[in-house]
């Protein structure tokens, strides 16, 4: 399954090279697939003058509920402060992502946070759905 993951993620980085040149303008969506928890990814993308112009990624728990900033509480309260940092971090990380490829146009230029590679790679499936939209 590791060789699959690699090369697909290979194959989506091939394509995000090539997908930054003529892009339509206008606003398009991409949504990732439920991780093993049932969480997923929703990003909304706007092209203006054929570049990247703003992006936008949520992720969201299986019940729809947004991964925000009361992520990793239980009845708002931190129960379990290692969970809690951990579940910020991934809140934090996907703002990144999405600074980094409007900064820069490219999804190749995006780097994974370390701890929280499962909202990377959520960002890297939804994003790739809205840019071939805009193709």
């Amino acid at each position: 399954m590791k060789g699959r993951s690699l090369c697909c993620f290979v194959g989506v980085l091939l394509l995000f090279s090539c997908a930054a040149r003529g892009l339509r303008d206008g606003v398009y969506e991409g949504a990732s697939a439920p991780d093993d928890t049932g969480a997923w990814g929703e990003l909304t993308l706007t092209v203006k003058d054929g570049k990247v112009g703003a992006c936008t990624f949520i992720t969201r728990q299986k019940d729809g509920t947004i991964k925000a900033e009361d992520y990793g509480k239980i009845g708002g309260e931190i129960a379990n402060a290692d969970f809690y940092e951990k579940a910020q971090l991934a809140v934090r990380a996907m703002k990144r992502y999405t600074e980094q490829f409007t900064q820069t146009g490219s999804l190749e230029k995006v780097e994974a946070v370390s701890g929280a590679t499962i909202a990377y790679k959520q960002f890297l499936e939804a994003a790739e759905k809205a840019l071939r939209a805009a193709q």
